[in-house]
């Protein structure tokens, strides 16, 4: 059974479990905010898609005190721990936070970026189209999405090694099986090729690999300058015909 973000024990537990189930998190946010800050101006407004518990807005709110930023996250749990969270840091002013799917905002460009971290692996193959077309529509010109996702890798090797790692990174044996049996329940992984080509048909252009750990990749792409962009409908047939790469 796939994990319920709507569960109070897994919503607590879940900062502490999230480091060592993840290699190099706090590095992979240290990225991120490297790319934002080369890219962003000073009055930047960031939409964050499944904002968790509120670590990735906590760290950006401290170090950027003038940028902005809309929330988003289909469990209520997740929302009100990160909601807390922000209260707590005083600056819940610079945050609009919303229940809910991308979808669920107004559909005007407003935002200069969009992360995605750690989230559409968790967003089923068939909705994957719409999921990041929604994130298009809401994107300034030329704004930036950036992505951080468990991926499907053809190299054995490198999956074998995964567990290992989580291992050293502070998950007990017991729990880093548990994960690996978890991967087909929780999980919906794609290639990067395969990655590529569904942001190239929802309105995405130059997508690169910007890190890697083992499975795990980051992706950095830009909204699409063209005024009409492909539609929704088109994303997904090109991305079913072409095939999903597991």
């Amino acid at each position: 059974m796939a994990k319920d973000f709507n569960n109070q024990q897994v919503v607590e537990r879940y900062d502490d479990h999230i480091r060592r189930l993840i290699p190099g998190y706090e590095l992979m946010h240290q990225q991120v905010d490297a790319i934002l800050q080369s890219s962003l101006s000073s009055d930047a407004q960031i939409l964050i898609v499944g904002c968790g518990t509120g670590y990735e807005l906590e760290y950006l709110l401290n170090r950027h005190p003038t940028w902005r930023f809309t929330a988003v996250d289909p469990s209520l749990s997740m929302l009100h721990k990160a909601q807390a969270l922000i209260q707590r840091l005083g600056q819940s002013e610079r945050v609009q936070f919303v229940h809910g799917e991308t979808a669920a905002l107004p559909t005007q460009p407003k935002f200069d970026a969009a992360l995605s971290i750690l989230v559409a692996h968790f967003v089923p193959h068939e909705l994957k189209p719409s999921f990041f077309t929604e994130i298009s529509k809401r994107l300034k010109a030329d704004g930036l999405l950036i992505t951080y996702d468990l991926m499907a890798c053809e190299d054995s090797q490198q999956f074998q090694a995964l567990p290992l790692l989580c291992q050293s990174n502070g998950l007990s044996v017991e729990q880093s099986q548990a994960m690996m049996e978890r991967l087909g329940q929780d999980f919906f992984r794609i290639s990067f090729g395969a990655y590529r080509q569904l942001l190239q048909h929802t309105g995405f252009e130059q997508v690169h690999c910007f890190s890697q750990v083992l499975t795990y990749q980051g992706l950095i792409a830009q909204k699409k300058q063209e005024d009409i962009l492909t539609s929704e409908l088109s994303g997904k047939a090109v991305f079913t015909q072409q095939g999903i790469q597991h």
